[in-house]
């Protein structure tokens, strides 16, 4: 069953911006395990309650995340993705020394993501309905 489509409304706008991003951690080990799953989605999901974004789907594998978030057009993927990395790294390596041993140094996460925007339609359906907009309106006429 799909989920609910959740609109956001802004004072001049409507917009749903849904991301799926993916990341990995350092060195692409499979450290995520257990205990620091729970602790990770904890942490993620305080981390968009204060940013007031939403999570739609979120899958951690042992050596990947994959996540499908909503964010508000004032915030650029970039610094979502910094604060939700970010403040993961630093409350999990504190709270996990034992990950020292596969993860030198003092990130958690490697460098970059993916990211990518997700909508209701495809890529070409929505390239077709732009080019086809003069069409919708026989009264009107694309010249000056």
């Amino acid at each position: 069953m799909p989920k609910k489509l959740i609109w956001w409304h802004g004072a001049h706008s409507t917009h749903r911006n849904l991301y799926h991003i993916v990341f990995v951690p350092k060195y692409r080990r499979a450290v995520l395990r257990g205990a620091l799953i729970k602790r990770l989605m904890q942490l993620w999901y305080d981390c968009c309650k204060v940013n007031k974004w939403y999570i739609h789907e979120l899958e951690i594998l042992p050596d990947h995340v994959h996540m499908l978030i909503q964010i508000p057009p004032t915030i650029a993927v970039s610094n979502a993705v910094q604060y939700l990395k970010g403040g993961t790294s630093k409350v999990i390596r504190q709270e996990y020394p034992e990950l020292e041993e596969w993860l030198w140094g003092d990130s958690l996460w490697q460098d970059g993501y993916f990211s990518e925007t997700v909508g209701r339609t495809n890529e070409e359906a929505m390239r077709t309905y732009i080019q086809k907009q003069w069409e919708q309106e026989p009264n009107t006429s694309p010249g000056l």
